[in-house]
């Protein structure tokens, strides 16, 4: 494609707004329409865009004659609308997650491949400062054998919408909304290993669930083996009161080191990665607040060059299946 492409947005809510500001920022797309049920949201998402014309159907946004759609809609619309977007020949870069189930993530990427088109989901954590070299880090074996993996994702508040706290609309809890990042990490810096046990404890109201998924998880504990011998634990939630705004962390041990990524100060956007070996800390990257529109950039530029399905979209269906194996759905 030799043209800027010609990309919608479905859904300018904070995370929309600020995609398709980072988006525009790059001057590589030429953003043609915005869709959201809000017309206020709408209109105000043209000052970044001030071309866009504005809609609140989903499907007037596919009749623009687009290359590509950025949806960031409530998760339980993301699969219908995604794949809505693949039968009308638009690429897709989608908020996480994709599906509410690993089948409905297996759907729409199988959609993706028949319709030959391209598909990323917005998971940002990666493209944090630090984090690709954590991953040379245990990739070119630095850190020795790696045997263990703790990630954590504490948020202080609750969502702030109501659909969030619907199954139908959200598709699970602290877990669909900030667990799936953490599982995301570990299984993009280990080179998606197969994982061989699930163990999980999901809490609501620091009540142990007997049904998850009847009742939406607000606390969620879990532990991972991997087939490479790597014992993982995951824990992540909303509420928690922990003194801050957020606590975040991604420490991978290995024999000869370790590798983490951690929150600033309780921050949501500046962290610190660094490289231990016994007592001695080596900062690779801090100060870096401006990764969050880095994914959505860089689908841009893929889809500049050559917006065909690529074989990496088959990974997101592996991330959806842990989160089913966490709410003991598989």
């Amino acid at each position: 494609m030799s043209l800027k492409p010609r990309i919608g947005f479905a859904g300018v809510g904070w995370i929309g707004r600020n995609r398709l500001a980072a988006i525009a920022r790059e001057h590589q797309a030429e953003i043609v329409g915005i869709f959201d049920p809000s017309a206020a949201a709408a209109r105000g998402a043209t000052e970044h865009a001030p071309q866009a014309v504005t809609s609140d159907r989903y499907d007037e946004l596919l009749d623009m004659r687009l290359d590509g759609i950025v949806i960031a809609t409530p998760s339980g619309l993301h699969a219908e609308q995604t794949e809505a977007a693949l039968r009308a020949g638009c690429s897709v870069f989608c908020q996480k997650p994709l599906a509410r189930t690993a089948s409905e993530a297996a759907r729409v990427i199988e959609t993706a491949r028949v319709r030959d088109r391209l598909l990323n989901v917005d998971f940002c954590y990666r493209c944090v400062a630090g984090v690709p070299e954590i991953r040379e880090l245990v990739r070119t074996g630095e850190l020795g054998d790696l045997y263990a993996v703790d990630l954590v994702f504490h948020n202080a508040y609750g969502p702030d919408k109501p659909w969030f706290y619907d199954l139908q609309q959200s598709g699970g809890g602290c877990v669909m909304d900030l667990g799936i990042h953490l599982l995301d990490l570990l299984l993009w810096v280990l080179d998606y290993p197969a994982v061989r046990s699930v163990t999980s404890r999901l809490r609501a109201d620091g009540k142990l669930l007997r049904t998850p998924l009847r009742e939406l998880e607000d606390h969620a504990y879990a532990e991972l083996e991997l087939d490479t011998g790597v014992s993982a634990r995951i824990a992540c939630s909303w509420n928690l009161p922990a003194g801050c705004d957020a606590v975040i962390e991604a420490v991978f041990y290995g024999t000869h080191g370790s590798a983490s990524l951690r929150n600033v100060g309780g921050s949501f956007y500046e962290f610190v990665a660094q490289h231990c070996t016994g007592t001695t800390a080596r900062r690779i990257a801090a100060g870096d607040t401006a990764w969050g529109g880095r994914p959505a950039c860089n689908w841009v530029r893929q889809l500049s060059t050559d917006r065909h399905f690529r074989s990496e979209a088959t990974r997101l269906h592996e991330v959806q299946l842990l989160v089913d194996r966490i709410y003991g759905r598989a």
